[in-house]
């Protein structure tokens, strides 16, 4: 059974545009990843991939102020009240 995968709508969902004479390759391709993804074998949730005599050391979460704010906010292509000011994207 060959599953049904629908590029338009796809793109739609993730706002790309795709030109009409590129849909048959992104669906071939879309199916050829869905097929690999398919076959890749089951891995136990058991926990063997962890190595009880090699435990992770976690490093401490150290917060750091390398730059001030001002000499950020010089790079961005707009700013107000101290904020980057970016295009709306939710309708």
């Amino acid at each position: 059974m060959e599953m049904e995968i629908d590029i338009k709508r796809l793109a739609k969902l993730a706002r790309l545009k795709i030109d009409e004479s590129r849909m048959a390759g992104f669906e071939k391709d879309m199916k050829g990843i869905v097929a690999m993804v398919e076959h890749l074998p089951e891995i136990s949730d058991s926990g063997a991939l962890i190595d009880p005599s090699a435990p992770m050391e976690l490093r401490e979460d150290v917060s750091e102020s390398k730059y001030r704010r001002d000499e950020l906010l010089k790079n961005a292509p707009q700013t107000q009240a101290g904020c980057v000011v970016v295009p709306r994207v939710v309708e």
